[in-house]
């Protein structure tokens, strides 16, 4: 790749280990060379996460060197809790909020477009404070509602500053082709999930099925992708083997220094 992306990693890789030591596990990954992390399963609710206020935990962050590259939200956080979403993520330092999953809507024609207003309208409010809302991929948005695929349809509908979260490994794995969809779509995988497909147990990039090259070129050339962000995991989320033996993945692939 001619671009250097910063890598950061979806901290669901680790849950075990946060749920641990929050402090110590961002202390690992800021030496294993990971530049951000991306924190799971907020509501927009409150202003905490795993019991540590917005203000401790970008004091974890910075102490540690890194940026919160993402959060992973339910959809509520951009309906009922926008407004709060938004404090919460301007502490952190945070410019993406991402729908991890809505599988209810995703499952239908008129559910999908609940869910691209949902995004449309949150996207707008976001986009004077320099912010992106987007959704992230599972198996299930590969799959077609009435002879198209959900993902597809989602994507026609949202606008185009609408963060298309392609996870490769997820979307590979409910029979997506995740290389059609980055053509597909350009200039809309602002933040992308890499994740193996294809391979044995506990893989990682470049050890499974996924055309890496492809993918890679296709972010160097078509796509505006401001964060790479690690997914591949022990099935417990337990160690750090794992994640760190991707970054060294991607490192030997010349996608990171």
């Amino acid at each position: 790749m001619n671009k250097k992306i910063p890598v950061g990693l979806q901290l669901f890789a680790v849950r075990a280990e946060v749920e641990k030591d929050l402090a110590g596990t961002l202390g690992r990954l800021s030496q294993i060379g990971y530049r951000g992390v991306e924190p799971w399963g907020h509501d927009g609710s409150s202003m905490n996460w795993k019991g540590h206020d917005a203000r401790t935990l970008r004091r974890m962050l910075d102490d540690n060197g890194l940026i919160c590259c993402g959060f992973h939200l339910g959809t509520t956080a951009l309906t009922d809790n926008l407004a709060q979403s938004i404090d919460f993520a301007q502490v952190l330092g945070n410019r993406f909020l991402i729908v991890a999953w809505d599988k209810p809507r995703m499952s239908s024609v008129e559910g999908i477009g609940e869910l691209a207003e949902i995004l449309n309208r949150a996207s707008r409010t976001l986009a004077p404070l320099g912010m992106y809302c987007g959704y992230h991929s599972h198996d299930f948005d590969a799959q077609t509602v009435d002879g198209r695929i959900a993902w597809d349809l989602l994507f026609e509908k949202t606008d185009p500053e609408v963060v298309m979260q392609l996870d490769i490994g997820n979307y590979a794995s409910g029979g997506g082709d995740p290389v059609a969809t980055l053509r597909r779509f350009p200039n809309r995988a602002r933040s992308l999930h890499l994740k193996e497909h294809g391979g044995p147990i506990n893989s990682v990039i470049g050890e499974g099925a996924m055309d890496w090259p492809t993918i890679f070129d296709l972010v160097d050339t078509q796509q505006n992708t401001e964060w790479l962000v690690v997914e591949d995991c022990n099935a417990d989320g337990s160690g750090f083997d794992v994640v760190k033996r991707s970054f060294n993945s991607l490192r030997a692939m010349k996608v990171c220094g």
